[in-house]
């Protein structure tokens, strides 16, 4: 009994912080994106 619940607060702590990276991705997108074009479009040139 005792190996099922640390298994299930293990299953629920990579919930919570796929969820923060979720949301940290929506919220900084545009960031994101231009970072990641300035980097490809940087590769182009070299």
């Amino acid at each position: 009994m005792n190996f099922r619940s640390k298994k299930g607060m293990e299953l629920v702590q990579v919930a919570i912080l796929v969820a923060i990276a979720v949301a940290i991705g929506l919220i900084f997108k545009t960031q994101i994106t231009d970072f990641v074009n300035d980097t490809f479009k940087g590769l182009e040139n070299f």
